[in-house]
């Protein structure tokens, strides 16, 4: 980070220069990743991992100096929870980097082989994306997931981290960094942009001169929808995570219990977080109360319907604004639905098309929710924050699409790669 810095500096070039040249270095490493050898990614990602390991004093130094400065500023609870390393996240950040070096290499897969009748051989095959520009804000373990997903299915990336944890991703990027310079491979393929101005998310919105291939923005409703409204490239994201869960009539009380409770208050901070409970009119009087009680039991403020007012004393009414918040908190809006269809009709109205989920016991419920529901992520007795692209098996993600192009739900390493058709013929020519 430093050298960049530099070099930059004694060149004097302006922010603009500056990002271009970020940019033709990406593009460049870009072109040697792409026929990088598999062992050499997986070596790669294992010394960074080691490199974080032995590193972790600093890097937690560096994240005590985000908090600091965050806490000064009087961030919200929420936005300091996603910033906070600890040893725990560390090992967990470790642990994804080495699951994603020992996946399967994603480059070169053949997705679909066929023969036509004229004996042309056809076959799909999976390629690298290129260059990705990687925009966040405080989630410091960003770095670690973009940098290892993106290299693992030969691409180079370019991350421009939030102000707010802008020590944190410096020490993480510097241990990805120490990875790829172990294995031979460019240090360039895994860049961060030295500045904190904001014109440098412009630049890289504009695609650096063609440089970069796709943008993932992950942070807020803010930022992404100036990603969304201003980007030349191509984006994949989501707006919000507005996720429900649905407790049905067959529903069992244990369950309803333990998973809203997991999907609302486990992080109530991340986009998988569960923002509206919708429970069927039939187990108001076995379920509704004991499934709130366990959420204030925990932290957690309702806001009802008439229904939840009239049952539960603690409850402030809802609003039409709060069937549209994604909170980010400890908060929680309940509602009462006459049947599943009316609960598919609330969601379809309000949910940003993130992930839902349904308690049930009834196929018919449970196949009705999955086929009329145009979510991302659809669940069955199973908490929303299991949408992660780690608990899917792919080691960690950079982030969560909910557009229907190319990549939707959690982006990993197979949905990091694009594909050519290599056509092999005996001489056929058309008629």
């Amino acid at each position: 980070m430093a050298i960049i810095q530099a070099v930059f500096g004694e060149q004097g070039q302006s922010l603009e220069a500056m990002m271009l040249e970020i940019g033709r270095r990406a593009r460049a490493a870009a072109d040697k990743l792409a026929f990088a050898d598999p062992t050499t990614k997986t070596r790669a990602l294992h010394a960074a991992a080691d490199a974080l390991d032995s590193r972790r004093d600093d890097i937690l130094s560096a994240n005590a100096l985000d908090m600091r400065a965050a806490e000064g500023k009087g961030i919200s609870k929420a936005f300091l929870e996603r910033l906070q390393l600890n040893d725990k996240r560390i090992d967990g950040i470790i642990e994804g980097l080495r699951t994603i070096a020992d996946l399967p290499d994603p480059v070169g897969r053949v997705l679909a082989d066929w023969t036509r009748p004229n004996g042309l051989n056809i076959r799909r095959v999976a390629t690298p994306l290129g260059v990705i520009g990687v925009i966040f804000e405080s989630r410091p373990n960003v770095t670690a997931d973009a940098g290892a997903l993106t290299l693992k299915a030969g691409n180079a990336v370019i991350l421009r981290g939030g102000s707010d944890s802008v020590n944190s991703t410096r020490a993480i990027h510097a241990c990805l960094v120490e990875g790829l310079r172990a294995a031979g491979l460019p240090a360039d393929a895994i860049q961060i942009v030295p500045t904190t101005d904001r014109a440098a998310v412009g630049e890289m919105l504009r695609g650096l001169g063609g440089s970069i291939d796709v943008i993932v923005p992950r942070g807020g409703k803010t930022l992404v929808a100036r990603v969304q409204e201003e980007a030349r490239v191509p984006v994949f994201a989501h707006l919000e995570g507005i996720c429900h869960t649905y407790i049905d009539s067959s529903a069992t009380l244990d369950m309803a219990v333990s998973v809203t409770v997991n999907a609302k208050m486990r992080r109530t901070g991340i986009c998988g977080a569960t923002e509206t409970l919708l429970v069927h009119k039939d187990v108001v009087a076995t379920h509704l109360k004991p499934v709130i009680d366990a959420l204030i039991a925990r932290g957690c403020e309702i806001r009802g319907d008439e229904t939840v007012m009239a049952m539960v004393p603690a409850a402030r009414p809802a609003t039409e604004e709060d069937w549209r918040t994604e909170y980010e908190d400890a908060i929680l809006s309940v509602k009462v639905v006459a049947d599943v269809g009316e609960a598919i009709a609330h969601i379809g109205k309000y949910s940003s098309h993130h992930t839902e989920a349904i308690i049930s016991e009834d196929p018919a419920s449970v196949a009705r929710f999955f086929n009329e529901i145009d979510s991302a992520i659809l669940l069955h007795n199973a908490s929303t924050q299991f949408a992660d692209g780690g608990e899917f098996g792919f080691g960690g993600e950079i982030g969560i699409a909910t557009g229907k192009f190319h990549a939707r739900g959690p982006v990993g390493v197979e949905q990091l790669c694009s594909f050519k058709y290599l056509v092999e013929g005996n001489g056929q020519t058309r008629p």
